[in-house]
């Protein structure tokens, strides 16, 4: 039985075979997942889209994993599974000082990653109650879901809100379609995504065919704008 429950996994090897065989693996427990060959082109990807996971090669091409874990834990948040083929406890060690959540070495059993995976989400601190969000004359509580202008109620469908939470929790950030119909719980295509965004554009934009706060960015999925 799948047990993603639709979490974004950030799979980064510059082994093709290995990331084909990690991707439908993870596909087929429920997971959502994208894959970079490389250093530059996972920081290319965590500037678009905003993953629940990464599953990091250490050894890359262009960057050594245990760096970039550091410098990704700098920068973000999320979650990080070293893949490595290196077992010494000294290298397990470094990993891990540098800010891993945990370490797995190669080769492995891909039951066991799904395990370790399961486990770090788990582990992964949710924080207070997100706080509310204000953008313009709105102000959106992602705990309620309770979206107001100036102070008045705005109706929201189960759908708008669901949606509209995704985005408040990670304002700025571009989410794909993908991703959205996944977290919000969307049934459909990336077009259900789609129809529920324009019905929330014509409930907050006052021009919904040119939006100040629910942006489109080409090639990364919707994003939503807080600043003035």
């Amino acid at each position: 039985m799948p047990t993603g429950e639709g979490f974004h996994v950030l799979v980064v090897d510059d082994d093709a075979r290995l990331r084909e065989l990690l991707q439908r693996y993870l596909v087929q427990n429920g997971y959502m997942v994208s894959v970079a060959a490389d250093a530059a082109s996972a920081l290319a990807a965590l500037e678009r889209i905003a993953f629940d996971i990464i599953v990091l090669d250490v050894m890359l091409p262009d960057r050594d994993g245990t760096d970039l874990t550091a410098e990704l834990r700098d920068r973000h948040g999320t979650p990080i599974l070293l893949l490595t083929a290196r077992g010494e406890p000294e290298d397990r060690i470094r990993g891990l000082e540098a800010g891993a959540d945990d370490y797995l070495v190669k080769p492995f059993e891909p039951r066991e990653l799904l395990l370790r995976i399961a486990s770090i989400l788990r582990r992964a601190p949710t924080g207070a109650e997100p706080a509310a969000v204000r953008f313009g004359p709105f102000r959106f509580d992602p705990s309620t879901l309770e979206l107001t202008r100036d102070g008045e109620p705005v109706r929201l469908t189960a759908s708008e809100a669901a949606l509209l939470r995704c985005l408040a929790l990670q304002p700025g950030r571009a989410l794909s379609r993908a991703e959205l119909g996944a977290r919000a719980k969307l049934s459909g295509s990336d077009r259900a995504v789609d129809v529920q965004m324009v019905r929330l554009r014509r409930k907050l934009e006052e021009d919904p065919r040119q939006p100040r706060w629910l942006l489109t960015l080409r090639g990364a999925g919707y994003v939503l704008r807080t600043g003035s």
